[in-house]
């Protein structure tokens, strides 16, 4: 770490508690008050039952850094983008899952531009960045304590190995409102602060490159961020097949920021933050109900911050799991890439070759509207209080138990989900029972 990455991180740093201690204070206090996780902010990072900064992590990035360490794995320098293919490789990230961004929106703001965009990589626990010229960036999901940063620089001296974000300052964007009150992921777009599958298809991408097929459908990638709000809206930005010829490519691993990765990704982030939260909120509701209140004082509990009820959180992270409020697709988008074939062949699938990965990419993203993030570590490790909440609140809603008129859009696919999960899902509890089809 150079000794102006570390100035500056110090000064970052000073920032990120600031803005803790402003988020905290706004913080809803009324516990019988029924609270969406992603309307309240309680800093549970240093609670006892959590402890984010101190214990250690089982993410991808710290096995694969355990590995390196023990002589396991060895990266490899490859060209401009030195270790990044490597990287890719022994973290099971595909090239074809590539997003380019050239807004400002990183540590590494100042090398990133129009011609010279950040690129983004990622699985279902791991977010990898590189821009040209610079290090690269890790987030990397935890299953129990949120999202962790890494950064891997790409000097010549010593062998490479993987730093956690010094001094924490990641979480100053990182851990807030918009990534669920938990350290998490974001996806931003130009002028607006979160991207998640509820933002309508033109309000994307703001600052974004975009590649695919979409028809006539407009969005705000593609264009110079001085004129993404202009009306009407510029042309010539959309239905990009390649990003060759649109800046100087040398370096990247691929010419494509596609627009279903980028579709995926949205939704996949957001996914994540409800669950580090939810499973935040149900160990320390744990805690609390099993640790002496003596014992809980002198470990630095406050009685005065809030948890959010378990079926308060599984309400909503049931009606984003199952997309409730995701907007249409007016037309079909096809992508430029592999990625929708690979994505869609991933499975598990079911008896009848059914499975959650399927995508539909006509007039929603998946094919059946529950998401396969019920298939990651991060939902398999979550506490059984908020597992089994979940369960509940999703056979409650598959069933049709819940009569809300806003789940009227499941009445064709209520019956494949379940057989679905009864088939992938060793754990799912036996309420979950054949539904009559339709």
């Amino acid at each position: 770490m150079t000794e102006a990455f570390r100035v500056k991180y110090r000064a970052l740093v000073l920032l990120a508690a600031l803005f803790a201690a402003a988020a905290v204070a706004a913080a809803a206090r009324s516990e019988s008050e029924s609270r969406p996780l992603t309307e309240t902010f309680v800093n549970w990072a240093g609670h006892p039952a959590i402890r984010y900064l101190s214990e250690p992590t089982t993410d991808p990035v710290a096995e694969l850094n355990r590995k390196m360490q023990s002589g396991q794995v060895e990266l490899r320098r490859d060209g401009p983008a030195g270790y990044l293919r490597s990287v890719l490789d022994a973290l099971q990230v595909s090239t074809d899952t590539q997003m380019m961004v050239f807004e400002k929106d990183s540590v590494q703001a100042r090398r990133i531009s129009a011609g010279n965009p950040r690129s983004l990589f990622f699985n279902d626990s791991v977010a990898v960045g590189w821009v040209r010229g610079g290090f690269i960036e890790l987030a990397s999901q935890d299953p129990r304590q949120g999202v962790v940063f890494y950064i891997l620089e790409q000097g010549f001296l010593g062998p490479p190995s993987f730093t956690r974000d010094p001094a924490n300052a990641c979480l100053i964007c990182h851990h807030n409102f918009a990534s669920g009150g938990a350290p998490g992921m974001l996806v931003r777009s130009a002028g607006q602060y979160s991207v998640t599958h509820s933002v309508p298809f033109e309000k994307r991408w703001g600052g974004w490159y975009v590649t695919g097929q979409h028809g006539s459908l407009h969005h705000l990638g593609n264009t110079d961020l001085e004129h993404v709000y202009d009306e009407p809206p510029p042309s010539g930005t959309s239905n990009w097949t390649s990003l060759a010829g649109k800046f100087d490519t040398s370096g990247y691993l691929a010419e494509q920021s596609d627009v279903v990765a980028l579709t995926v990704f949205e939704h996949q982030m957001h996914m994540m933050n409800l669950l580090t939260r939810m499973g935040w909120e149900a160990r320390v509701i744990d805690y609390r109900r099993t640790v002496p209140e003596a014992r809980r004082k002198a470990e630095g509990d406050d009685p005065s911050d809030k948890t959010v009820s378990m079926e308060d959180a599984a309400k909503e992270v049931v009606d984003y799991m199952l997309f409730a409020d995701e907007a249409p697709l007016p037309q079909p988008i096809h992508g430029a890439t592999t990625f929708a074939d690979r994505f869609s062949a991933l499975g598990p699938k079911d008896r009848k070759g059914r499975s959650l990965r399927q995508l539909d990419l006509t007039r929603r993203l998946l094919r059946y509207p529950c998401s396969y993030m019920i298939y990651s570590a991060q939902f398999e490790q979550l506490p059984a209080l908020a597992k089994t909440a979940i369960y509940s609140r999703l056979w409650t809603v598959l069933s049709g138990k819940d009569r809300d008129p806003k789940y009227a859009y499941l009445a064709a696919d209520r019956a494949a989900i379940v057989d679905i999960l009864r088939d992938t899902k060793p754990d799912l509890p036996k309420t979950f029972t054949p539904l009559a089809r339709r």
